[in-house]
């Protein structure tokens, strides 16, 4: 009969964090199993050694390389595939020969270890008992004395070998974190962290529950002495310090949620709206944005009252909060930026820091859901008249609908105007065909979604209201039927070339 396999978490580095069923596997095993570097020494065995018998067959699993650079023909993934092929073939004889193998592995066999490389090669050919054990996200928090995570907050561990961008929109988008993997790329990792906002909040553990062991705050930590037993944390923030006590000044966020909330939020918002002790908007769109964290205020008002809101967001950033003022799709298109910004600019917040964070806009989504119809020249027009008058509108209307653009028509109708679209219609009849594509998105990305193409000419005003937005073709636009039989669905797309005269 063939032997049985062990995979055995040891814990983060101190003998006493093994469990009573590591010890009892280790007990039961023919052969030790460890992975070393080259210089032999492992971690791993250091922990089990006092329960490693004489009689214990050892099979130490020495790593070809630990840098990654080989001129193996398939590069460093060639070179380690080969390793974990030999080393499995190794495991895999004292099997065959019923021999019972226990695989030891720091912190948690299956958690960013060698052995689940063994595991995958060996676990279905043979029986297998999986051991866990702490961590070294564990270990780093309760060496911190800080929650990791509490109530609804995520945790995100997040190695940091990714890319600095995806470092920094991973850490701006949680509520907590811990970065693995650190030593060499402890410079991408601070940098990342200072990006997203997050450096003030950031630990570092190094060798918890190890001789050496040491804690603190990352910003603080010399790039050149952290080894790769180390980690970034971002603890809890349910009981951080309060706006008043910090040493930085405050600032408003203009943030763009996109058409309906948490689906659409870019990382970057996400971690804005994280960060901020504050939100401020209009009540329907703070209704979109996730509880994000405990103790931040929510400040909603009616949709008229923009520069009030505006500047109610510029008074609390000057007593030290961190404000995100809230706006639905892009807040530099027909929304909250132009009006946040007009405020900012007056001599009482010019020292105000403000930012301006892209969304997805209404008329991207749009479009989107109904194929490319914006994939030429296009402009973009509010029907509203409360700001301009509707001879202003008409005349861009005529004057877009000349030139041939395709058309994103915002704000196209309410319960107090209802003419404006039937007006539109006429005065784009003079320029279009009456087949032109018209897109009809309505709550796009919400529970009453409704993309609909159909002929300029039977576009019904009564159907558009103010979560309706319309996008209306160029000469050049496209409606195409695509699916199978009994599929109804019209793509509409705009060619890139347009014809020479």
């Amino acid at each position: 009969m063939s032997g049985k396999l062990y995979g055995v978490g040891l814990g983060p580095g101190d003998p006493d964090l093994m469990t009573v069923a590591a010890v009892k596997a280790i007990a039961a095993a023919d052969v030790i199993a460890y992975h070393c570097a080259r210089h032999g020494r492992s971690i791993a065995r250091s922990i089990a050694a006092e329960h490693i018998r004489e009689d214990h067959v050892e099979e130490r699993l020495m790593y070809p390389l630990t840098v990654e650079t080989t001129d193996h023909p398939g590069g460093y993934r060639g070179a380690l595939n080969d390793f974990y092929e030999e080393a499995s073939a190794r495991l895999a004889a004292h099997l065959d020969a019923g021999r019972t193998v226990a695989v030891l592995a720091e912190g948690d066999p299956l958690f960013y270890g060698s052995y689940q490389h063994m595991h995958k090669r060996l676990a279905p050919r043979y029986e297998t008992e999986v051991i866990p054990g702490v961590t070294s996200v564990s270990a780093a928090a309760a060496r911190l004395g800080e929650p990791l995570c509490e109530a609804e907050e995520v945790l995100t561990i997040i190695p940091g070998t990714l890319p600095e961008d995806e470092l920094t929109a991973r850490l701006a988008a949680t509520d907590s974190a811990v970065v693995m993997k650190l030593g060499r790329t402890f410079p991408t990792v601070r940098r990342a962290l200072e990006r997203a906002g997050r450096l003030e909040d950031a630990r570092y553990v190094e060798r918890a529950f190890m001789s050496g062991e040491r804690t603190g705050a990352l910003a603080s930590v010399d790039p050149g002495t952290v080894p790769y037993f180390s980690v970034a944390v971002l603890p809890s923030r349910i009981d951080a310090e309060a706006p008043e006590a910090r040493e930085t000044g405050g600032e408003v966020v203009v943030v763009g949620t996109g058409p309906a909330g948490a689906p659409w939020l870019t990382p970057e918002s996400r971690g804005a709206l994280v960060n901020a002790d504050d939100l401020v908007g209009y009540t329907t769109y703070l209704d979109r944005v996730p509880v994000l964290r405990p103790g931040q205020r929510r400040h909603g008002s009616d949709n008229k009252v923009e520069s009030e809101r505006a500047e109610f967001a510029l008074d609390l950033a000057r007593r030290g909060r961190r404000v995100a003022v809230v706006s639905g799709g892009d807040p530099g298109v027909f929304a909250m930026a132009t009006a946040v910004l007009e405020v900012a600019s007056q001599d009482p917040y010019l020292d105000v820091p403000v930012r301006v964070l892209p969304g997805v806009t209404a008329a991207n989504a749009a479009a989107a859901k109904a194929g490319a119809p914006l994939g030429h020249d296009y402009a973009t027009i509010s029907l509203s008249d409360r700001l301009k008058p509707w001879e202003v509108i008409a005349g861009r209307l005529a004057a877009a609908a000349a030139a041939d653009l395709v058309l994103a028509l915002y704000n196209p109708g309410s319960r107090s105007r209802t003419w404006q679209v039937a007006k539109a219609r006429e005065l784009l009849l003079e320029h279009r065909a009456p087949d032109t594509p018209v897109v009809v998105a309505r709550d796009v990305g919400g529970p009453e979604e409704s993309v609909r193409v159909l002929p300029l000419v039977d576009l019904d005003p009564a159907e558009v209201d103010m979560r309706t937005l319309l996008l209306i073709g160029s000469s050049q636009t496209q409606a195409v039927r695509r699916g199978g039989e009994g599929d109804d669905r019209v793509v509409a797309w705009t060619p890139r070339r347009y014809p020479e005269a």
